[in-house]
């Protein structure tokens, strides 16, 4: 029995004939003709025909209701490719990605093909186990300007995040390895100062140091960096390709979760017309490849990506109908406390609030940053106001926060 891959296509065009698009679709990217080829042929290269499943025409009222398009679903033989991530993008889109306004919206993969991917190691509930912290959503936070800082200050400002009552601590994405927070070094700190912080806070805290390099040296890096201490990855998936998160998820010597920062993302999804839809960018093949965590665009903060699709990606890294285990939605980008509950109505208790300067730059300290995110978790779960919480006793870094940023109200 044959397993296909589907890919869904929303094609524009003015004038279209888009039953015959897909049918040359689905040829062109698999057997390259068809018509052409004598019967007996065509009997030995059926198996590798694409075929069309099904051609949806949106045709607009008028020319101020949109633009005419289709959503275009198309099935690949497994056959066809060999089962690694960049064969099946190369299969259904990569001569395609660049005929014109298609867009790549969805992707289904075979039962067959998905079990090549062990998926994530840890997966949501694994990092809320190594946290001890299952009945609420978790708090990140990230470093900020520690390029040209010393391992002195990355202590210093680790500690004080690690004050603040936050579950983890992840490295900028732009800090790479540099001689003055050299990666094992970087680890051995960050981790001394998790200890310590530990012994005030009582809590358990992972640190996403940023895992770089050339590629042929990602995974011995990752093994360095583990050796020294670290018990989470930061990982730039689409600067290094879905292949290498693969590479190193499944490698059973690199046993720590992987965070995926979306970095580059926006060269592919924004556009209605090009490139490949978040929930399938940073939402199914994220998870398909192994990331733990993955970060993208949040709805409320500073680099803003439509609800629609931020849904849409916690709901393919959630879906439960996938074998795979679920990764932990991380929203982000421009997160400060006053946003809390409107993540919480969106996501549930199922997610990591993940804030930069909306820790680093409270009013009253790094510390007090952290602890107006906890503060604001804990009401937003008791379903009680933020402002009516942030005058009680105990909650003064919460006040200094609401009056700081205010309270978004949707």
């Amino acid at each position: 029995m044959i397993g296909y891959c589907i890919a869904t296509y929303r094609c524009y065009d003015d004038k279209a004939d888009f039953a015959k698009k897909a049918q040359s679709i689905a040829v062109g990217l698999t057997v390259g003709s068809w018509t052409e080829l004598p019967e007996a042929k065509k009997a030995a290269m059926e198996k590798h025909l694409g075929k069309v499943i099904s051609v949806d025409v949106h045709e607009p009222v008028n020319l101020v209701a949109g633009e005419r398009y289709a959503d275009i679903r198309i099935a690949y033989p497994d056959v066809n490719f060999s089962r690694d991530i960049p064969a099946l993008l190369v299969t259904i889109f990569g001569k395609l990605s660049m005929d014109g306004k298609v867009k790549l919206i969805d992707i289904e993969v075979s039962p067959e093909f998905e079990s090549a991917f062990p998926g994530p190691q840890f997966g949501m509930q694994g990092v809320r186990d190594l946290v001890g912290v299952h009945n609420r959503p978790l708090l990140m936070s990230i470093f900020k300007s520690v390029i040209g800082h010393d391992l002195t200050g990355l202590e210093e400002q680790f500690y004080r995040q690690a004050l603040g009552g936050v579950d983890l601590v992840k490295d900028d994405e732009i800090l790479f390895e540099n001689p003055l927070t050299p990666l094992e070094k970087r680890v051995e700190t960050c981790m001394r100062a998790a200890r310590k912080a530990k012994e005030t806070t009582g809590q358990e805290l992972l640190y996403a140091v940023n895992l770089t390099g050339p590629t042929s040296q990602l995974n011995a890096n990752a093994r360095r960096a583990i050796a020294a201490g670290a018990n989470a990855l930061l990982f730039n998936v689409l600067a290094y390709g879905f292949d290498a998160l693969h590479e190193l998820s499944a490698d059973p010597t690199i046993h720590v979760p992987i965070a995926a920062h979306p970095a580059m993302a926006g060269a592919f999804y924004p556009s209605p017309y090009y490139g490949i839809s978040a929930n399938v960018l940073l939402g199914k093949l994220m998870r398909l490849a192994g990331a733990d965590l993955v970060l993208f665009p949040s709805p409320y903060g500073s680099v803003v990506m439509p609800k629609e699709e931020n849904m849409a990606v916690r709901d393919a890294l959630l879906d439960p109908t996938i074998s795979l285990r679920t990764s932990f939605p991380v929203p982000s980008a421009g997160i400060h406390p006053g946003l809390v509950p409107l993540i919480l109505r969106d996501f549930g208790s199922d997610v990591i609030v993940n804030a930069g300067g909306g820790v680093h730059g409270h009013p009253l300290g790094t510390e007090a940053g952290g602890q107006a995110f906890r503060q604001a978790i804990s009401a937003a779960l008791a379903g009680q106001p933020l402002r009516e919480a942030a005058v009680q006793a105990g909650n003064e870094a919460l006040k200094a926060a609401i009056d700081a940023w205010g309270v978004r109200e949707a």
